[in-house]
């Protein structure tokens, strides 16, 4: 499926606020399967991005406090890195999911040796039903995310279109092998 990346300055921070958007042939509850932010849930198989994800503490039905590692990327020019986020899921009437999230310090999660800590500002993914067309979903993802460390901004301003194609591409997949 073709997929949009757009972004602008952000208000949060010193770096970019970052738009995906594209249709992908699955319902909206294939989609969401993927991408919830779940521990133990499919995002750590399909994403490369996402090397483990884990709830430090589960705050209600619909928000809890996570963390999230990833693997070094772009060459190894970029370190591993790990986010401490509250997340947030709801679902509205329309059948639209929603995942949002935004940076929080924990203390059950201290930062980790061997890991660089990053910051996501507010953040999220739209799974929104396409009416008439049960089998297909429109995603729409926000990403406003401070790497931290000491990369160049033209090192961070590279690797994010690419990333967030990447993660449309493999979501696809995903999706398409959860159906088989």
């Amino acid at each position: 499926s073709e997929v949009s990346v757009s972004w602008r300055p952000s208000a949060e921070f010193a770096g970019n606020v970052y738009r995906g958007e594209g249709i992908l042939p699955a319902s909206p509850q294939d989609v969401w399967e993927c991408i919830k932010p779940v521990a133990g849930g499919a995002r750590t198989k399909w994403d490369q991005n996402v090397k483990d994800f884990e709830v430090v503490e589960a705050i209600s039905d619909t928000v809890s406090v996570c963390r999230t590692t990833t693997p070094s990327a772009f060459m190894r020019i970029i370190s591993p890195r790990e986010f401490v986020d509250v997340v947030l899921m709801k679902q509205y009437e329309d059948g639209t999911m929603l995942s949002a999230a935004t940076n929080v310090e924990h203390p059950l999660c201290p930062p980790q040796p061997n890991f660089v800590r990053g910051f996501n500002y507010p953040c999220g993914c739209f799974c929104i039903p396409l009416p008439g067309e049960p089998d297909r979903t429109q995603l729409l993802s926000f990403f406003q995310t401070d790497l931290g460390g000491y990369l160049p901004q033209t090192v961070v301003e590279s690797f994010f279109p690419a990333s967030i194609a990447g993660f449309y591409s493999n979501l696809t997949k995903a999706v398409k092998a959860l159906k088989a």
